[in-house]
């Protein structure tokens, strides 16, 4: 098709469209805008809002009056299938079933009409003939039977608001958001709904399945469409922002890493600078003194590995302030490790900002060194050496050396801390000492 004056394109269903078919759409003008719409995004998209490349929206709050629909998942039962259709049918309700195998669905609607002999039951699938598949969804519209046996053709752009449980066969081969995407199929009215995820048993279903089936379970609420996609994100990779891969390679370097790799280009390529100047450094520092939680304080391995990533990408000193707030808090007043270990992270916080990249300080003295272009201004380094000619010295080009006695770890820090201050551009950014005590 060729349009005369195309401004925007909106994608509704998005994780119905592959790369290429939005790429083209994206091609149909260069300045035109996109809007899509999807109750799960997939991994790539989402990710691109995440990272800051798109902007997002959420419209979580759901109409007045609709309820979340419970969400149970079990191993292939007779009777508690019997139960659920029962239950549904006495309060005068309809149900879906869903057997997603045309070659197998009318023996599996024998199957259950004969468990069910108080119900009347219908099939549809995509591969019957148009003008039967309106008639059937029509009928069960005007609820003249109340239970569907069908395939995924009900996805989406179904709603029958007297459709109130939906029982999923072999639920382990849908991805996250088909699941839940399905599940949107009832509680479409100010009813209760039930979703039935049925599994032949958890031993025969793969740790990937399993994370699914477990994240749609947990998330049964209203709006937690969202914090659906962000697990399937989890679960399966970002994909690639260039190629046309909508999920995986997560396994690589971990989404964390990647995740902050990206936006350092995102906000490099933003700010005018070359994309090198995305590859930041992170300041190296070693005080040869304990700087950690010592296992008194906190027995539990797994909590000190996440306080100590927490820690490490805590780049603002008001973030560590924040957390070794939450920590004391949590856990206590902090023993001495604790302490030079928030220290420690805030001097490597100005270290990073200043272009520090190695500190070295030990009971001698203490070595500095410096990026190749650090963000210092030279006459600032030579009224530093001018001040202080024994104190401070130089040790090549990128190199200082502070010559002081420091056998205490404290009398280190407070040794860099003065050496930073020093230093800094800007005078309001000296608060070492007042922060972190």
């Amino acid at each position: 098709m060729r349009f005369k004056n195309l401004g925007l394109v909106i994608l509704d269903e998005e994780h119905r469209f592959g790369v290429r078919q939005k790429e083209r759409l994206k091609q149909l003008r260069a300045e035109v805008d996109i809007l899509t719409l999807t109750a799960t995004p997939i991994p790539r998209t989402l990710n691109l809002a995440l990272t800051g490349m798109r902007d997002i929206s959420i419209m979580a709050e759901p109409p007045e009056g609709r309820l979340s629909i419970k969400t149970f998942i079990y191993e292939w039962d007779r009777d508690i299938l019997r139960e659920a259709c029962l239950r549904e049918i006495h309060r005068g309700g309809q149900v879906y079933f869903l057997h997603n195998e045309v070659r197998t669905i009318d023996r599996r609607a024998r199957e259950i009409a004969e468990l069910l002999p108080e119900a009347s039951i219908n099939v549809a699938h995509g591969q019957m003939p148009e003008r039967e598949l309106e008639r059937i969804m029509l009928d069960f519209y005007h609820q003249r039977f109340n239970v569907l046996l069908c395939s995924t053709i009900i996805e989406s752009g179904i709603d029958v608001p007297s459709a109130n449980t939906i029982i999923i066969e072999r639920a382990d081969k849908f991805g996250l958001a088909q699941l839940h995407q399905l599940r949107g199929r009832v509680g479409r009215s100010r009813h209760r709904a039930y979703a039935y995820l049925l599994i032949p048993s958890w031993r025969s279903i793969s740790a990937d399945a399993r994370k699914r089936l477990e994240a749609i379970a947990s998330l049964e609420d209203l709006g937690a469409g969202f914090a659906l996609a962000s697990h399937d994100l989890e679960i399966r990779g970002a994909g690639e922002l260039l190629g046309e891969a909508q999920s995986g390679a997560i396994d690589e370097v971990g989404f964390g890493l990647y995740a902050e790799l990206l936006a350092r280009a995102v906000q490099s390529l933003r700010a005018g600078e070359p994309l090198a100047a995305a590859s930041n450094h992170s300041t190296d520092i070693n005080l040869h003194a304990p700087t950690l939680f010592p296992d008194n304080y906190l027995p539990d391995v797994h909590m000190r590995l996440v306080l100590y990533k927490r820690i490490a990408a805590a780049n603002e000193l008001e973030a560590l302030q924040e957390l070794q707030e939450e920590i004391v808090d949590r856990f206590g007043t902090l023993p001495e490790p604790g302490k030079r270990l928030f220290k420690a992270a805030a001097i490597k916080v100005r270290a990073t900002q200043i272009g520090v990249t190695k500190i070295e300080a030990g009971p001698k003295g203490a070595r500095i060194e410096f990026i190749e272009h650090p963000r210092v201004e030279p006459g600032q380094i030579l009224k530093l050496l001018q001040a202080a000619p024994r104190t401070y010295r130089l040790d090549g080009p990128n190199r200082i050396r502070i010559l002081r006695e420091m056998p205490k770890p404290e009398e280190r820090i407070e040794v860099l801390m003065a050496f930073l201050d020093a230093l800094s551009p800007h005078p309001e950014s000296r608060t070492h000492h007042r922060v972190l005590r």
